[in-house]
């Protein structure tokens, strides 16, 4: 069964959570009124089970994290691949060759982190939706448990030791940001 808003055809009451569109406000032509649709005003679901939910689903999470981790990564490489570019000039340089030595280190770094921070985004948007669906509860605790296991699971191609300290870190730097977040929340409402 979908989840559905009612419609005004149904007889529901014209001032439900709905918006009227009319693709031709503005124009000074007159247009009959059968092009004025309504529209709602919060997002639709398919499913009833997916309107009671408070966070963002799992294909959702995927793709906002992974593409927040490359866009920063990207960001920060580039920035990166700036100062390293304007580090290695040489007096006899030609502004044309000074240009390119930016763009390409610039290029370069910032595929690289771009790259590896949205992986990052991508296993910790998998960890946390799976242990979101195993627990069967929304906490704290599941977003600190998937920073750990991002860590770990990261770096885990360069050893045990190596995934454990990764894993560790990435619990910390995961517990931090909530912890931030809960706090902004609570003495900075926005």
């Amino acid at each position: 069964m979908a989840h559905r808003l009612p419609d005004r055809e149904q007889g529901s009451d014209p001032s439900s959570q709905a918006r009227f569109y009319d693709p031709y406000h503005g124009l000074q032509v007159p247009i009959p009124a059968r092009n004025v649709y309504q529209l709602p005003t919060g997002p639709q679901y398919l499913f009833d089970e997916e309107a009671s939910r408070n966070r963002r689903g799992w294909s959702d999470n995927i793709t906002f994290l992974t593409g927040c981790g490359y866009l920063t990564g990207a960001i920060g490489g580039g920035a990166s691949g700036l100062v390293s570019g304007v580090r290695s000039f040489e007096p006899a340089d030609t502004t044309k060759l000074r240009l390119s030595r930016v763009l390409n280190s610039s290029g370069h770094a910032g595929r690289a982190w771009g790259n590896r921070i949205g992986v990052i985004g991508l296993i910790f948007a998998g960890m946390e939706s799976g242990i979101v669906a195993l627990r069967d509860t929304d906490d704290v605790w599941n977003s600190v448990a998937a920073g750990l296991g991002t860590g770990a699971v990261y770096r885990a191609a360069r050893g045990v030791r190596s995934a454990a300290v990764a894993g560790a870190f990435g619990g910390v730097l995961v517990g931090l940001a909530v912890t931030a977040k809960q706090a902004m929340k609570r003495y900075a409402p926005i």
